[in-house]
């Protein structure tokens, strides 16, 4: 059997060589372990000293047990201290490096869109003009040529709140106020959000639509014609071609539906033309008279024209957005696409 003295020799000896948390816990279960623990063999041999010993024996077992804790706890303490300058280290700053610049924002595609459309017509003498989102009966409908009992009503698929208002289904509204409001010569386009009850892959409950009215003495068919192909063939490219077909709208007469050469085919024909080399862009007419003498401006003085399409429609035409869904999720993926 070892004597106490070697027992310290040979702790002493293991302890220097401990040099990680894993050999530090070896050591310990080796020394203090309550099945095969050192210390613990040598209280269960106590039985086996002389009576007149056994009381010194005790105290030497005391004494080592006191020596391999202190022990332990220093081997521990220098452990921990070593664990934590490692992390520091991993974690250290260095500051000679450059530092991380914020992501820059990006604008998004309609609000692009938007900025174009105004800044042309802008150069056409056109004023920009808003109106609340949500509106009245009168000036969403009524003064719109849109009685009660009209049927167009029922192509809107209006929300209605409470007070017999609506969320405004097209900016048109804005045409009615400002007429309200204001003398000819009028010159407006109503940029903003309006609201009806569809949901697809190319619509949306809420989007966004630009209209524009021009009222004046003299005003023909043949201003908006041109007031259109200068507005279309800056929007796009120079060599868009432009046409327009009769259609019906309750607020203007005559209407038309206004096409342009695909701007993806370039009038060749493909899958989103349909194979007909045109896509339609927007709708337009002269202003009814009914609805001029509704807004207090005399029809046989003035006439005027006034058209209107959709904002989202032309970000996904310019930015190749097959699902209009896209323009209202959020998602950064898109704006970095669109700001290359």
């Amino acid at each position: 059997m070892e004597s106490f003295d070697e027992l310290r020799e040979r702790f002493r000896r293991e302890a220097a060589s401990i040099a990680d948390r894993e050999a530090w816990e070896a050591l310990r279960l080796d020394w203090l372990g309550r099945k095969k623990g050192v210390l613990r063999s040598l209280l269960a041999r106590i039985g086996e000293v002389a009576a007149e010993s056994r009381r010194e024996f005790g105290a030497q077992v005391n004494e080592l047990k006191v020596e391999v804790e202190r022990g332990l706890e220093e081997i521990g303490d220098r452990l921990a201290a070593k664990e934590r300058e490692a992390s520091i280290a991993d974690r250290r700053v260095d500051v000679t490096l450059p530092g991380r610049r914020p992501r820059r924002g990006s604008l998004h595609p309609v609000t692009r869109v938007t900025e174009e459309i105004e800044a042309i017509f802008a150069e056409l003498g056109f004023s920009v003009a808003e109106g609340p989102e949500v509106e009245s009966d009168f000036h969403n409908f009524e003064a719109l040529n849109m009685p009660p009992d009209h049927p167009a009503r029922d192509t809107q698929d209006t929300f209605f709140v409470e007070g017999g208002r609506v969320l405004r289904t097209h900016t048109s509204p804005v045409q009615i106020r400002t007429m309200l409001t204001r003398k000819p010569p009028i010159r407006i386009i109503c940029p903003g959000r309006v609201f009806r009850f569809d949901n697809d892959l190319r619509h949306s409950p809420m989007f966004h639509q630009v209209e524009g009215l021009a009222v004046a003495e003299g005003i023909t068919f043949g201003h908006l014609k041109g007031t259109l192909e200068a507005f279309l063939q800056r929007l796009f490219s120079p060599e868009t071609g432009v046409r327009l077909r009769p259609s019906f709208f309750p607020f203007t007469e005559p209407s038309a539906e206004v096409d342009i050469t695909c701007p993806f085919c370039r009038g060749e024909g493909c899958a989103t033309c349909s194979q007909s080399g045109w896509m339609e862009i927007l709708g337009a007419g002269m202003v009814d008279p009914r609805v001029l003498r509704n807004c207090g401006i005399d029809p046989d003085i003035y006439s005027g024209f006034a058209f209107g399409l959709g904002l989202d429609r032309v970000a996904m035409i310019r930015y190749g957005i097959p699902n209009i869904r896209l323009l209202f999720d959020n998602d950064e993926r898109l704006l970095r696409q669109v700001d290359r």
